[in-house]
């Protein structure tokens, strides 16, 4: 990471965007009375846009960093993008990155995702120039910018830091060109940490950079309670909504088929806790963060062990919002070692 980066592995929080006015007020002013360092919203379809519980706790928060994992450029263009991330960052005097992936379910509205790497390097470009007050021409396939175009207030900073969502081979790639992170979604597997920053690796050494620069970030849903029977149920409830997706994602993973065709079946059907039940012990492991706090806690630092730049607690975090975060804090985080491993630089293969 740059000289700028703490030498400790950093510690978030993920919240989903379906509370009311105030919620993510005090649960931001709950999270920063521990020592978190961000607070990220998701961006999913059909939730509040992010930058409404963002805007918020940048209100009721003076320390951690906070960002959007992840706006997507398909549904947002990267003009209105910029404005809001600017937007939060003088709102939270410094405090924003600005998080970008390439979205999901947005067939359901009509929105066709095309070529979604360049349209985030496209993104990325457009983004990063008007912060900087650049006003020269950007010759984007999918979006230019004109010369002279520039934004008509000053931001906080001329640059926030960047992350892209990403799982796949050229996404990650992209991240290793542009990117100060990388976050993978709906995964608490340490096996993937090695698949990605090779994946990095490669992107980086088309740019010259080392792809060192690049921080991974884990994150995944998270139960955590003192009965930790009860907290597995619900993350498997959790889980089912999105294994079916994700985990064909994960080279590292051999599922049975039948069990994702179960589980989907399921959930298509509106069973989302009979899809839960479906997944077992192991496979629940590599999607969710569940348990006690000393499970979870372990499952944490096995990640930290295998070089993350950052593990992000996701949603609901317990079995009550407050509850989760403050079993977190006052459980899990003094459990951890947090202090950043060194590793050796991957091999780059290539073809």
């Amino acid at each position: 990471m740059s000289r700028d980066e703490p030498a400790w592995v950093e510690i978030g929080l993920g919240l989903q965007g379906d509370k009311r006015p105030g919620d993510y007020a005090r649960l931001a002013e709950l999270a920063e009375r521990y020592p978190f360092d961000v607070l990220s919203v998701f961006g999913d379809f059909m939730f509040q846009p992010p930058i409404v519980p963002l805007l918020e706790m940048a209100a009721a928060t003076s320390r951690v960093r906070l960002g959007a994992a992840c706006w997507n450029p398909f549904s947002v263009h990267p003009y209105e993008i910029a404005g809001q991330v600017a937007g939060l960052d003088l709102a939270s005097g410094g405090r924003a990155y600005l998080g970008l992936a390439q979205g999901a379910w947005l067939d359901a509205v009509g929105i066709r995702r095309r070529q979604p790497v360049r349209a985030l390097e496209e993104a990325v470009a457009l983004v990063t120039a008007l912060l900087a007050g650049e006003d020269r021409e950007l010759a984007g396939e999918l979006y230019p910018m004109a010369a002279g175009t520039r934004l008509h207030y000053r931001p906080e900073r001329p640059r926030v830091p960047v992350l892209i969502g990403a799982w796949g081979p050229r996404m990650a790639a992209l991240a290793g060109r542009v990117a100060d992170e990388l976050k993978i979604g709906g995964t608490a597997n340490p096996a993937m940490v090695d698949v990605l920053r090779r994946r990095i690796a490669v992107g980086a050494a088309e740019v010259g950079r080392d792809a060192g620069e690049v921080g991974i970030v884990v994150g995944a849903v998270t139960v955590v309670d003192e009965d930790g029977e009860l907290a597995r149920s619900k993350a498997r409830t959790e889980v089912a909504l999105y294994l079916g997706v994700v985990a064909e994602l994960d080279p590292t993973l051999t599922l049975p088929a039948d069990l994702l065709t179960e589980v989907r079946g399921r959930v298509a059907a509106g069973d989302q806790p009979g899809a839960g039940e479906l997944v077992p012990d192991d496979v629940l492991d590599m999607f969710a963060f569940a348990g006690t706090p000393e499970q979870v806690a372990g499952q944490a630092q096995r990640l930290i062990d295998a070089g993350v730049h950052r593990v992000e607690f996701g949603t609901p975090h317990g079995l009550s919002d407050a509850g989760g975060v403050r079993l977190l804090g006052d459980r899990v985080l003094p459990l951890l070692k947090r202090d950043r491993v060194a590793h050796p630089a991957p091999a780059i293969f290539l073809t």
